[in-house]
């Protein structure tokens, strides 16, 4: 019995133990067991790890992306200041020498820490190959740069229990800007032999061009002048056919002429009698046509007719309605303007017939006078129209601004033009009304004209502003 519980209390041990101790390692990190036995390294598999006499630790044996930058300018072989940054790919070595490197240095570690250490490692290295190599180097040949940098920072990382995967060159910058500047010149190269290969090529293409137009112009002139020859001949012998042709069509022009006479009399004969058929029937339905017409527009019109009686009708009686009122309302504004002008009417009648009162009393009493004083009453009238006429003749005159007269005779020339101007107003009154002024003046007054015009006014003829030249005696009515 004792033996039995022996037993069992070892098989439940070690179902604690192996329950307690199992453990199971990613294919990405490395379990490290070491204490009671011999140290092992477990990647991807299970093993016990006897709890509190064994200890297990931990390696990462991920892939880490070191960013190594030179933090200032660096000068290399031609001393010139570079900066360069990069980017590194590295891991713990797979083989156990290196994982036990590894785990001196990197032992539960996490990705930031490593990444850390490793860097100013790289750094230094990368320092080293730019002090040693050229810049168009680096910058032309960056593989090249990157392995020498693998090369030198290789060893030192193999003693961390390290391997680098590979080492990428991000950029490289200066101080002096001669990197643009190499490539300013390189673009200059390129440009030129750019520039060479395209004028080389242009060349070609026009050589080509003319070689095609050539070959293009002489095999259309060939072939304009087989289609030249060619029309020719087809010119020749249509010709000729057009001959033979315009004899048969001659022939047969003659013979369809007769046929068309023919023809055209039959056609006519049966044309005429169709037209009168047409006409005669065209007659009938237009006749038919005219009824239907005339009765159905006599209906429409009728009910048109009654519609706008009607409502010409009402629109009368509502316009009668308005113009009686506007009417009656315009009568009375007019009665009132009515009484108004009346009073003003009949008061302007009343001074104008007392005006025409007046007027026809002293025309009456003229009249009389006229009559009784007969050839004297006209004398006086012609006397009085005299000196009016006289005015009339010498007004141009009044318009000159200076006469100079030279000589005896030119003022009484002035004078006489004057007097003929009167005379030949008078005459031509004498002319007009059938009357003799001038027997009538002489016989009835006789020696008074001559007193009249001794006693008549001056009238005086002289230059604007000046003193006069001339006087004349005009008779003026008394």
């Amino acid at each position: 019995m004792e033996i039995l519980f022996v037993a069992i209390a070892i098989v439940a041990l070690l179902a604690f133990i192996i329950l307690i101790g199992y453990v199971k390692a990613p294919p990405d990190t490395a379990y490290m067991i070491s204490g009671f036995r011999k140290p092992r390294i477990l990647i991807g598999k299970a093993g016990i790890r006897i709890p509190f006499l064994e200890r297990l630790d931990k390696l990462s044996l991920k892939m880490f992306s070191v960013d190594v930058k030179t933090t200032d300018y660096v000068p290399n072989a031609e001393y010139i200041n570079v900066k360069v940054d990069a980017t590194v790919k590295i891991r713990i070595g797979q083989s156990e020498e290196m994982m036990a490197l590894a785990s001196k240095f990197f032992l539960n570690e996490d990705e930031e820490m490593i990444i850390r250490r490793v860097q100013d490692t790289l750094e230094g290295n990368m320092r080293e190959i730019v002090g040693q190599m050229r810049l168009e180097e680096m910058v032309t040949d960056r593989k090249a740069f990157g392995e020498r940098v693998q090369e030198n920072a290789i060893p030192d990382l193999q003693k961390m229990g390290l391997e680098m995967i590979s080492f990428n060159v991000q950029s490289f910058s200066d101080q002096n800007n001669v990197i643009e500047d190499l490539g300013i010149d390189n673009i200059s190269q390129i440009k030129k032999g750019a520039a060479v290969a395209k004028a080389q090529a242009d060349r070609d293409i026009a050589i080509a061009q003319a070689q095609a137009a050539k070959q293009a112009n002489d095999a259309k002139v060939q072939s304009e002048m087989e289609i030249a020859e060619k029309q020719t001949s087809l010119a020749i012998r249509q010709a000729e056919l057009k001959q033979q042709s315009d004899v048969k069509k001659a022939e047969a022009d003659a013979a369809y002429a007769i046929q068309e006479q023919e023809q055209r009399r039959s056609i006519e004969v049966s044309s005429a009698n169709a037209d009168i058929a047409r006409a005669e029937r065209t007659a009938e339905l237009k006749a038919k046509e005219v009824d239907v017409t005339k009765q159905t527009l006599d209906a429409e019109i009728r009910a048109k007719a009654d519609a706008e009686r009607y409502a010409a009708q009402q629109a009368a009686e509502a316009e009668l309605f308005r113009r009686t009122k506007e009417a009656e309302a315009k009568m009375i504004e007019r009665q009132r303007e009515a009484e108004g002008i009346r009073a003003v009417g009949e008061a302007e009648a009343e001074a104008i017939r007392l005006k025409a009162l007046a007027e026809a009393e002293g025309i009456d009493k003229k009249a009389e006078a006229m009559k009784k004083y007969g050839e004297a009453a006209v004398i006086e009238m012609i006397m009085a129209a005299l000196p009016e006429i006289a005015k009339n003749v010498a007004e141009p005159l009044s318009k000159v601004d200076k006469i100079t007269m030279y000589g005896d005779g030119n003022s009484a020339k002035l004078l006489s033009d004057i007097v003929n101007g009167t005379t030949q107003v008078t005459e031509g009154i004498s002319a007009g009304m059938g009357i003799d002024i001038k027997s009538l003046i002489m016989g009835a007054l006789g020696g008074k004209l001559a007193v009249s015009e001794a006693n008549a006014p001056v009238v005086v003829v002289q230059p604007a502003n000046e003193t006069p030249v001339q006087q004349m005696d005009v008779p003026e009515n008394e």
